[in-house]
């Protein structure tokens, strides 16, 4: 009953005229057809006298009844009541009835259609006199059955319609319903890819700009230098800012669709933070990395891992230029991965770029999706620390570490890893590089 229900409350919808001049133009010829069946049913030489309704009243009745089955959409169950009526004096638009109660019974609700189908029943029985037609005995309840049956064959035809309109529009709007929700999915998708490539260009290129911003202020705020190491830093802004365009690249490089086979920028890997470390040491800043692990964690923590050091050394270099970094990776299988960078107080005067006030919500965003907890905090000393604790599942242990080359080993006398497009920097007074594994 809910399916019916449905397709009542939607609006018919509209039909060319020349469609509606073919269902009244087939209803006149039904009609045509049995007016000439009645007219071969009277006595010969009638028209005159007792047969002038048949040539005169029948078609005029008839043209009435064909007007008015035009506006049937409009006002469907008094034309359909009066056309019926109507018809039981005039043979000629029988066609006309029959057409306004399928047009009725399309709407299927039985309690309009039971008293049309009893008016194009019952009515004729009152208007016998009309034809001069000889009558058997039990002609008015074969009368009745002929009528009966004739009415009925309205009603399935137009309910059958009706229920095939009903289905017709339902598929209709099931297929706008998903093509909205096709759009909807496609735009969310969308947005989703435009939020997951900003973070990707934040995280990427503030690092890199900032790295580069620390270098630049070195220059200004020692010039007495001499001329290899200001060469060193020289070499390491053009470095920095080659590095910088080439993972604007990478990340861009995703919406291209022309090139479809462009190589997929590498993704951050826990054993890329000791190079992420290296790099910013060879930048001027003076980090040091403590691991205290049991194996690697898997590729999503290893992933959040380097996401968490490299927006916490970015923060550094921007917010406390000159001053020194720890920062500190401990954890176990069946435990949680720990991260705590700690910053002292800046050196000097800060010169790097301003911040955009994106970096830590979205790292945050990223370390709640996984279960983690993240924070972060003024320390007494005037530095800064921020901490992070990711789920280190028991049954996903991480790729473990080649054995072609030994473990390496840092201590205070270790130099700095050169960068990968330049000579390593040498140490600058105060550069005390330390790294333990």
């Amino acid at each position: 009953m809910e399916t019916d229900a449905v397709p009542r409350r939607r609006p018919v919808p509209r039909r060319g005229p020349w469609q509606e001049t073919v269902r009244i133009g087939a209803a006149a010829v039904v009609g045509v057809l049995l007016w000439l069946l009645t007219g071969s049913m009277l006595p010969r030489g009638c028209a005159a006298d007792s047969c002038s309704w048949y040539v005169t009243g029948d078609p005029l009745v008839a043209l009435g009844c064909l007007t008015a089955v035009a506006w049937r959409r409009r006002f469907p169950v008094p034309v359909a009541l009066a056309v019926t009526v109507a018809s039981a004096a005039s043979a000629l638009a029988t066609g006309a009835a029959l057409l306004a109660i399928g047009s009725l019974a399309a709407r299927r609700r039985p309690a309009e259609i039971a008293p049309v189908v009893a008016a194009f029943v019952v009515a004729p029985l009152f208007t016998t006199g009309l034809y001069p037609v000889e009558r058997s005995p039990g002609s008015p309840w074969i009368q009745l059955g002929l009528q009966l049956l004739t009415a009925g064959f309205a009603v399935a035809t137009g309910w059958a319609v009706g229920a095939r309109r009903a289905e017709v529009l339902s598929l209709r709007e099931r297929a706008r319903g998903a093509e909205r929700e096709q759009a909807a999915l496609a735009d969310r998708a969308r947005v989703l890819e435009r939020n997951r490539i900003a973070r990707e260009m934040h995280d990427s290129l503030a690092h890199r700009i900032s790295l580069v911003a620390l270098q630049a202020g070195a220059l200004d705020h020692r010039p007495d230098l001499p001329d290899e190491e200001r060469a060193v830093l020289v070499r390491g802004i053009a470095d920095g800012s080659y590095r910088a365009l080439e993972d604007l690249r990478d990340v861009l490089g995703v919406l291209r669709a022309e090139q479809p086979d462009r190589p997929a920028p590498p993704r951050p890997s826990y054993d890329r933070v000791p190079a992420l470390v290296d790099d910013a040491r060879a930048s001027g800043m003076d980090v040091t990395l403590t691991v205290d692990t049991a194996g690697e964690p898997p590729d999503a923590v290893g992933d959040l891992c380097y996401r968490v050091v490299r927006e916490a050394l970015t923060n550094a270099a921007k917010h406390a230029p000159g001053a020194p970094v720890r920062v500190t990776l401990d954890g176990a299988p069946g435990g949680a991965l720990g991260i705590v960078v700690r910053n002292g107080p800046a050196a000097r005067t800060r010169t790097g770029p301003p911040a955009s006030g994106y970096g830590l919500p979205g790292l945050a965003e990223r370390v709640r999706a996984v279960g983690g907890t993240i924070g972060h905090h003024p320390a007494p000393d005037g530095g800064f620390t921020l901490t992070a604790r990711l789920p280190w599942p028991e049954d996903e242990p991480g790729p473990r570490p080649s054995t072609d080359e030994p473990e390496r080993t840092a201590g205070k006398d270790e130099p700095a890893r050169p960068p990968r497009h330049g000579p390593a920097r040498p140490s600058l007074p105060g550069d005390e590089p330390e790294r333990r594994s």
